[in-house]
């Protein structure tokens, strides 16, 4: 049996000491690996997509918290389903669960729920506070202010520039070209 310990934070600025710590502490054995990435979703996680993996019959897979390793209840189920069909369990340390057990996997299921309720929340405060920012400061959140003359853009398409030429003679980008001039054909009809 092997003891796979799976260590993540979000971001570079951060650190995962406090979590390999309380993990070597349980297990000293243990195969610790981190990850800097965003727990939003698995995609892009190559570290625990590895440990997942490497996982065999009898081995189990060890996080500090719940939100280390999932923060959605699809993700969390899609994990242990793939743990649970290799024989394996996972054991989430400062809630003590082992889906090793019967209560366990209930009460993994249970926290997941609420994990996820936690996240929507957070999301839902977020655009709150952005919407609340917007109206009381609206010269800060106007957008991006538009630099390219429209009437320069169709003036040289008119004159027959293609829209490489077009977009090398005024310095941007050719979708901004085609942008201005779809723009104009749509006004048009």
């Amino acid at each position: 049996m092997t003891i796979f310990a799976y260590c993540r934070v979000s971001s570079t600025d951060q650190d995962t000491g406090m979590q390999v710590d309380a993990i070597k502490k349980a297990y000293p054995e243990a195969v610790v690996r981190e990850e800097k990435k965003s727990g939003t979703t698995t995609l892009n996680r190559d570290v625990l997509a590895l440990l997942l993996d490497m996982m065999g019959s009898g081995d189990k897979l060890v996080v500090w918290k719940l939100d280390r390793l999932a923060r959605n209840m699809n993700d969390l189920t899609n994990i242990v389903a793939t743990i649970e069909a290799k024989g394996a369990s996972l054991e989430i340390l400062d809630q003590r669960i082992d889906t090793g057990t019967a209560s366990g996997k209930a009460f993994l299921q249970m926290l997941g729920v609420f994990a996820e309720f936690e996240t929507n929340l957070r999301k839902e405060r977020q655009l709150a506070g952005i919407a609340k920012a917007k109206l009381e400061r609206p010269e800060v959140y106007r957008g991006k202010v538009t630099t390219t003359d429209s009437h320069r853009v169709n003036e040289l398409l008119a004159q027959g520039f293609k829209p490489v030429e077009v977009a090398k003679k005024l310095g941007i980008g050719r979708a901004t070209v085609y942008r201005h001039k779809n723009s104009v054909s749509l006004k048009v009809n």
